[in-house]
């Protein structure tokens, strides 16, 4: 349920709460940040803690922090796994307070609404949005119809997993102990929000208007390949959310695509002279691998790290069983239902041969493996024996996504 703030009722007192903010060569604004963040602390009587997470930016950070010299601002260098996800999560295992509020420090968002957004989760939302989408939300007018339009697109895709009008923000509150409700975290790119959203299973999201600034002073970080990593981030979370359903979508996706590859190579044989049987053997030959290739990369890439071979020779055993289904099907539907035209007939195959190499695929050929836990005798296992609930990468064939990420990147 995504809902709106205005009933909530305003506290006695606001809890307190560490401001995890991710920095990429953010010198400049830091100084503007913290004393903003001051203003809010001091006016509020607000029990708060700054947890700036750097990227080694070799900028004049470090040195600015220590200059304006508060002790309940603190600024962590990181030179391993860089990346604003994983700056997030490591500033999330960082933080010290009851709640915890992550914001850019470009100051394109308003540290003035932390209140509110704590005030949010104090009514009972599990996970507060500063969104620039709702009513009362705007942004600054020089945002041009490309900047616009992108970021609807974007939320646009991310709507089968939040109702939420603005996911794509990184400005976001959250109660610490409610981390504890994600089985994993391995985010790619710069939206970690939504994938707190998703795999913390969050659904009474709130959203808070504010006021989205455009950056005076740095250079943002959005490009071209963070906005691929947006897509490949989706994907997994579409198959965190969905399952099996995921998977057979992208199956479904990458046999289409072979349809196409196999008429394209059945075409470009004939019209090299080709005999026609050998053109038709050419076609469903490339078009073979190439459905191993793309299924083996995307729709069941967790299985990527194992043998090839023999992966490559279960998914040809298995197409050729689900051909000789579809052959069976298809016949067998022409003589029990003979008042039906063959294409119809062979549609029914085809489904009947595509339900079989999908499960023989996902359950055998690319099989998840799965590891039981270690646990002493006469104890019980806990989650931490599981799934470390904040790691930034638990899948070897994912590690390294965020390597390139870097905050300031929006959508």
């Amino acid at each position: 349920m995504v809902s709106s703030p205005s009933d909530a009722l305003v506290a006695p007192a606001l809890p307190s709460v560490s401001v995890v903010v991710p920095t990429f060569r953010e010198a400049e604004n830091l100084p503007h940040l913290l004393r903003r963040l001051d203003a809010v602390r001091t006016d509020k009587d607000l029990d708060l803690e700054v947890v700036i997470m750097d990227d080694d930016s070799k900028d004049g950070s470090v040195e600015a922090v220590a200059a304006f010299g508060a002790p309940w601002a603190k600024i962590v260098v990181r030179t391993e796994n860089r990346g604003l996800s994983p700056s997030v999560i490591d500033g999330l295992n960082m933080a010290t307070k009851d709640y915890v509020c992550v914001m850019d420090a470009d100051l394109s968002h308003p540290p003035e609404k932390i209140p509110e957004m704590l005030i949010a989760l104090m009514a009972g939302f599990q996970f507060v949005i500063g969104s620039r989408y709702v009513d009362g939300g705007s942004t600054d007018d020089d945002w041009g119809i490309f900047r616009w339009l992108n970021s609807r697109i974007a939320t646009l895709l991310a709507y089968p997993l939040t109702r939420a009008k603005d996911p794509m923000a990184g400005f976001f509150a959250m109660r610490r102990a409610d981390l504890q409700r994600a089985p994993y975290l391995n985010p790619v790119g710069y939206k970690i929000g939504l994938e707190l959203i998703v795999k913390c299973r969050f659904d009474n999201v709130v959203e808070v208007p504010i006021h989205f600034s455009d950056r005076e002073l740095g250079e943002s970080k959005l490009t071209l390949s963070e906005q691929l990593k947006y897509i490949k981030h989706l994907r997994r979370l579409y198959t965190f959310k969905f399952g099996t359903w995921s998977h057979l979508l992208q199956f479904m996706v990458v046999g289409a695509s072979g349809v196409i590859v196999n008429l394209g190579v059945l075409t470009l044989m004939l019209m090299f002279g080709a005999d026609e049987a050998v053109a038709v053997a050419a076609g469903i030959v490339v078009s073979v691998l190439s459905n191993f290739v793309l299924n083996r990369r995307f729709t069941f890439d967790y299985a990527r790290h194992k043998n090839v071979y023999k992966q490559l020779v279960g998914f040809v055993l298995a197409s050729i069983v689900g051909g000789s289904i579809q052959w069976l099907v298809t016949m067998a539907a022409t003589q029990q239902l003979p008042q039906i035209p063959i294409q119809i007939a062979a549609l029914i195959g085809i489904a009947a041969g595509m339900v079989f190499n999908f499960l023989a695929n996902r359950f055998v050929v690319f099989r998840k493996t799965h590891v039981k836990a270690k646990v002493a005798p006469g104890t019980a296992a806990t989650a931490h024996d599981v799934a470390p609930a904040l790691s930034p990468a638990v899948d070897p064939a994912h590690r390294g996504d965020n390597d390139a990420a870097r905050t300031g990147a929006k959508a």
